[in-house]
């Protein structure tokens, strides 16, 4: 609820600040006392559009602030202060909203939530969820047909509620659905265009086949075949010179003479073991190292027609690698990824017939959801209707009717996350008259009774915490006014509720009245506003009677609506 209200260098008022109670609030006060500009300061909070005509003559900026209490459970407006880089205080139990206004007489003006410079939308958003205003020109729940949908919805209750989910989630698998399809069928092309080019590389390499390192291993090879000549003169070489030719017996024959000598000498010396030891490891190293020439030379294939096709193969390879990758590694990645993503594109086709296939259940689902919503909705406007029509006949409105139209599409194409329905609330003022938009069909006070009548209609099924009505008692008197204050006050044991009101018979059921007052000067200070009660209160109900302060007859009349009032709200 909102706990207090400053408004300063706005209208006719300096600097005023007036706090709130649960339960029913009315603001009194003389004609241009400043009561319209308690409206246009809870306005400018709820997002209206700043004039700089509102600043008071002689200030440079007018501003507005209110406070509310709202409670920690209030997720969805905290969450959104959050994310704006605003938080509120909370404690266990409740957090501190604070939202302002500033107004300059030249340039632009500041909107605030809790001390943070906030977009003007942010305000509005916020408030939406805190506050809503009834007055001549606040109507806007009338005027939105979203709001209308969204108030049929809140009576209709949790029935409406269950089904409006279940057509949402069908509504968006069947959205995902065409746009997955879409997104196949237009890109069919491009897709068959993908699937062919991989195609082609997978044969490629396919037909080519290499093995991981090949192209390091063929370079080794076609080094060795082009220098087959040269290899094989030196590997002869190297050959004789170890294992001996036709003229020598080589390196090893030398070796083996050198052993014999040893063998003899150790015989007379035995400190040549060593040597000779050393000696027969050499001979065992050169003959397997003459070993390995003799393979290498067995190896040594200088066939032209094989030098050739290790050429051949080797181009193979570096046109894969070309295109491919770095090395043979990652031609076989390729390959493998590319057959994947194949695998995917060619099963396309099947996809699309199953995607079809779930449009079309979808699309049959959709519609049956919406039917069940629309027959849900259709019940709750007749019940709706005939409920708000009751109150209207209290409220000096004995022959309006209030008619709530709900009409439904069948283009599933058409569905919004509302479902398939146009709600619009019509108002016939009189029998025989044409129902018309009821903005069109009711004067300024006449669509506050209107909403007046609905949300008593909907007490329990509120959206927001605090109603604020102006106008309210336009053009009514006498049995109507204690009508008007009794729904007040009924509607008050649910939420809170503010009134600007010029009738004693309305205010008199209030919980508490602030009566707001002009000084000399004509301006209202921080001490105009006042919270009267007791036999103050009584007579500010006299002064609005018969317009006298001390009229022993409207002192008498006061205490007699008061009595009045009090005995209803006690029942």
């Amino acid at each position: 609820m909102i706990t207090g209200l400053s408004i300063h260098g706005m209208g006719v008022i300096d600097d005023a600040h007036m706090s709130f109670s649960p339960g029913l609030t009315v603001i009194t006060g003389e004609t241009g006392a400043g009561k319209t500009m308690v409206l246009t300061g809870l306005g400018l909070l709820a997002g209206d559009r700043a004039d700089a005509s509102l600043v008071r003559r002689g200030e440079l900026e007018a501003s507005v602030e209110g406070t509310w209490l709202v409670s920690s459970d209030s997720t969805a407006i905290i969450t959104r202060l959050q994310e704006a880089g605003a938080p509120p205080d909370i404690d266990a139990d409740a957090a501190e909203i604070v939202l302002a206004r500033t107004v300059p007489a030249h340039g632009r003006g500041r909107s605030i939530a809790c001390g943070r410079t906030v977009p003007r939308p942010l305000l509005e958003d916020v408030s939406s969820g805190l506050i809503a205003i009834h007055g001549q020109a606040d109507q806007w729940q009338l005027r939105s047909a979203d709001r209308q949908r969204e108030m049929l919805d809140r009576f209709a209750g949790a029935p409406c509620a269950d089904a409006l989910r279940e057509l949402r989630a069908l509504l968006a698998q069947w959205r995902a659905d065409v746009e997955e399809l879409d997104g196949l069928t237009t890109h069919r092309a491009e897709r068959e265009r993908e699937a062919e080019t991989l195609r082609a590389g997978i044969e490629e390499i396919d037909a080519v086949a290499p093995e991981v390192d090949e192209d390091q291993s063929l370079d080794l090879l076609a080094a060795r075949l082009e220098n087959a000549g040269t290899l094989l003169a030196d590997l002869t070489l190297a050959h004789d010179a170890l294992v001996g030719g036709e003229l020598d017996d080589g390196a090893i024959g030398e070796v083996a003479a050198a052993l014999k000598a040893l063998d003899r000498l150790t015989a007379i010396d035995p400190s040549l073991g060593e040597l000779r030891a050393q000696l027969r490891q050499a001979s065992a190293l050169i003959a397997d190292a003459g070993i390995e020439l003799a393979s290498s030379l067995g190896d040594l294939d200088a066939d032209p027609a094989r030098q050739a096709w290790v050429e051949e193969r080797r181009a193979a390879i570096r046109r894969l690698l070309r295109t491919y990758g770095d090395c043979v590694a990652d031609v076989l990645e390729w390959r493998a990824a590319a057959a994947a993503t194949l695998l995917s594109l060619d099963g396309g086709d099947e996809r699309v017939e199953q995607l079809r296939a779930s449009i079309e259940l979808g699309r049959s689902e959709l519609a049956q959801a919406a039917v069940r919503l629309t027959h849900i909705r259709a019940a709750a406007a007749l019940e709706l209707a005939e409920h708000v029509s009751a109150e209207l006949r209290s409220l000096a409105m004995p022959d309006a009717e209030l008619v709530v139209q709900v009409e439904a599409t069948a283009a599933v194409e058409s569905f919004t996350a509302s479902g398939a329905d146009t709600v619009q609330f019509l108002l016939r003022p009189h029998m025989g008259a044409d129902a018309l938009p009821v903005t069109r069909a009711a004067s300024g006070g006449e669509l506050s009774r209107v909403m007046l009548a609905i949300e008593v209609t909907m007490a329990g099924r509120h959206s927001v915490p605090t109603f604020v009505f102006d106008e309210v008692d336009a053009g009514i008197g006498g049995r109507t006014a204690i009508e008007v204050g009794r729904r007040l006050a009924r509607l008050a044991r649910q939420a809170q509720v503010i009134v600007v009101t010029h009738l004693p018979q309305v205010a008199a059921f209030a919980d508490r009245h602030l009566v707001v007052l002009k000084s000399s000067d004509g301006s209202v200070t921080a001490s105009s506003v006042r919270d009267v009660t007791g036999a103050d209160r009584a007579a500010e109900l006299a002064r609005m009677l018969s317009g006298l302060d001390e009229s022993d007859t409207g002192l008498a009349h006061a205490e007699e609506l008061l009595a009045v009032a009090a005995a209803e709200r006690s029942r």
